[in-house]
């Protein structure tokens, strides 16, 4: 029995909002075979996201989506709620909002209602619980409806290829080069996690809408594991910086 059919808790008004963290985790992976299971500096992989939200304060249940039950069952282990994901919204085509409205309708008649919903990435591993309460107290400071966790790429000379297949300078101009100080602040979208109000995935089926801010992340919290050479990448960071 999975832990979604356990009792109900109890909401003391008094605590504020109720938050939900969410991970989306699939079986099936083509770059790293059983890539949310891999061990990262002596733990699974998906253990980081669920013992990084568990240690969040303002974070009240930790809920995992997969169809895979070994991943299901290392989510328990490690503290989470376990969710089976239908084969229907499993394929790797399928958005994450699926599966995480998935995981939101199967929890909340027991464990909610909540009032934040955030997702997390499990292979985006290097964050810190205090990246995720300084979101939170973001969200609620500046009255959002929805924020992303970025990094910024202020001091980068950024090049494209044009319809002719020749190289383009996109934010500067090669030809009067400016000091890396005067390019315009640009912010990537690191996927790390995103915090948004339930409203805006079961009406718009979307992360992002509302007011909209932005969680500025340290640089090498950039790093996200999709292939091989990203796992001993992510762990040399993960330790250089004394998080494992």
């Amino acid at each position: 029995m999975h832990p979604q059919t356990a009792p109900s808790s109890t909401h003391d008004a008094k605590r504020g909002p109720r938050t939900l963290a969410l991970i989306a985790a699939r079986g099936g992976s083509k770059g790293i075979p059983r890539k949310n299971l891999v061990e990262l500096c002596g733990k699974p992989l998906l253990a980081w996201s669920i013992e990084q939200a568990k240690a969040t304060e303002g974070i009240d249940a930790v809920v995992v989506s997969s169809d895979s039950d070994e991943i299901l069952g290392t989510a328990e282990r490690y503290g989470a709620l376990a969710v089976k994901r239908p084969p229907e919204i499993s394929g790797p085509t399928s958005p994450s909002e699926a599966a995480w409205q998935h995981a939101l309708d199967a929890v909340e008649p027991t464990h909610g209602p909540f009032t934040r919903l955030v997702a997390l990435q499990a292979t985006s591993p290097v964050r810190e619980a205090t990246d995720l309460a300084a979101a939170l107290a973001q969200y609620e400071r500046e009255g959002l409806d929805s924020l992303l966790s970025v990094c910024e790429v202020r001091d980068y000379f950024n090049w494209r290829i044009d319809a002719n297949d020749r190289p383009q300078a996109v934010n500067y101009d090669y030809t009067t080069r400016r000091m890396r100080q005067m390019i315009e602040r640009r912010f990537l979208e690191n996927g790390s996690f995103y915090v948004f109000k339930p409203w805006l995935l079961r009406q718009n089926n979307n992360r992002l809408g509302g007011k909209i801010g932005m969680f500025i992340m340290a640089r090498h919290k950039l790093v996200q594991i999709d292939e091989p050479e990203d796992v001993s990448f992510c762990a040399i960071i993960m330790r250089g910086y004394g998080y494992a």
